[in-house]
């Protein structure tokens, strides 16, 4: 097992740049499998979810060639219709595949997907919508077969919740279904508009994506292309709450700062001073941070993914602070490795209570997940002492060359094995 000491007090100061967005390149190349050829994603980042979602494409009979920050991936005329099982049960996103097979292959073999634990996650709204489609399944012994076997038709799909994951599989399987479908209450995401727009790269028609009602005339077919994945807003959001909670200034260049809007708002409410440019975020740390409360939504509202960093940096704040999280009720395990570090936060059913501490001392936490894994090292940055933050692959899985970016802003941090 690997850890990462940081030694706190020191402030950020410098810039830094982000790659693709891990919620936005794991869809792209599930994409891939719709069309045969050869399609070269760049702005890749090198994480293990990447790496994961590749070995889910390579055994339904693709191949993948990582370049530095691309990713070429060749996708044959016939693919397989079963996912690897022991791969898919360790990430979410893998249940993406659910609707590219259907549409391309007529069937689909697939485990109940894995990822980080935040309590009850059905996949109720993903089967809905593609039944709808015309998908019919069935679950044996915790492997969901699925197949369509009249093809896959256009229809009318209103989500009960606008939920990201629903949305993508529906809209992966109606690109080339027969017809038009029309999809209401949709995700407004960036990264699912992201994923519109590479489609549309490729062929598909759609018409909407971005807003909460989306139009996806099918094709017969689509084509391989050449796509830049969108710059990620939660590693953004990180170093710029990391910098912050030091009392540095950070710049994290190559963004975009529109898809950051709530959560920057929040960080001003907090006492950071915003500068916003075209395609660069800067904020400056105060002495402490003000007290503030915030909720999570689906966009444009606070991000869960940002909700446990925004906590760590208020935890050193002036006054009490309380954060609402609406969407994954299962996400706080991390509070306890803040409270080891001297915060003082409590929950109440979905809300999370936040006194504010003068000082946070360095402990030994544990990383939990992967934006969890970012909240202790944000909390380690603003801390007296050194803090170790065991089983840190877990950061692996969000964050490419963590310690190198925040080495180069300052920060004293090493990875050691246990």
């Amino acid at each position: 097992m690997e850890a990462l000491q940081i030694t706190g007090g020191i402030p950020l100061n410098g810039s830094i740049g982000v790659l693709g967005a891990k919620n936005a390149v794991l869809k792209h190349l599930v994409a891939t499998l719709l069309a045969p050829g050869t399609h070269v994603l760049s702005n890749v980042p090198d994480i293990v979810d990447v790496r994961l979602m590749c070995e889910v494409l390579e055994h339904v009979g693709a191949r993948c060639v990582a370049d530095g920050t691309t990713r070429t991936v060749t996708v044959p005329e016939v693919l397989s219709a079963e996912a690897p099982l022991d791969v898919v049960r360790k990430m979410r996103a893998s249940i993406l595949v659910l609707g590219a097979l259907l549409t391309r292959v007529g069937s689909v073999r697939i485990a109940l997907p894995g990822g980080d634990d935040f309590g009850t996650r059905p996949i109720d709204m993903h089967l809905d919508g593609l039944r709808r489609l015309g998908a019919e399944f069935e679950s044996r012994d915790g492997v969901l077969h699925g197949e369509a076997p009249r093809g896959l038709i256009g229809a009318d799909v209103d989500l009960g919740f606008p939920s990201v994951g629903a949305t993508e599989n529906v809209l992966l399987a109606a690109v080339m279904a027969k017809g038009t479908t029309v999809l209401t209450n949709a995700a407004r995401e960036p990264e699912l508009e992201d994923l519109a727009s590479y489609l549309t790269a490729m062929g598909a028609k759609i018409v909407g994506a971005g807003t909460s009602r989306i139009e996806i005339h099918g094709v017969p077919e689509l084509v391989a292309a050449t796509y830049s994945v969108v710059p990620d807003r939660l590693e953004a959001g990180t170093y710029l709450l990391a910098g912050a909670a030091s009392r540095g200034e950070v710049t994290v260049v190559n963004c975009v700062p529109d898809h950051l809007r709530m959560e920057l708002s929040k960080m001003r409410a907090a006492g950071c001073d915003v500068t916003i440019g075209e395609s660069t975020i800067t904020v400056s740390g105060p002495e402490r941070p003000t007290a503030v409360d915030f909720a999570t939504l689906p966009y444009p509202g606070f991000h869960t993914d940002m909700h446990p960093q925004m906590v760590a940096f208020l935890a050193s704040g002036d006054g009490t602070s309380i954060m609402t999280e609406n969407l994954y009720s299962g996400r706080f395990r991390y509070i306890e490795m803040l409270n080891r570090m001297g915060a003082a936060i409590r929950t109440d059913g979905q809300h999370v209570v936040i006194d504010g501490q003068s000082t946070l001392v360095g402990a030994t936490v544990d990383a939990c997940d992967i934006r969890a894994g970012a909240a202790m090292v944000i909390a380690a940055l603003a801390a007296a002492g050194t803090t170790t933050i065991v089983d840190a692959s877990h950061l692996d899985r969000g964050y490419t060359d963590l310690e190198p970016k925040l080495k180069s802003l300052g920060a004293t941090i090493a990875r050691i094995a246990l």
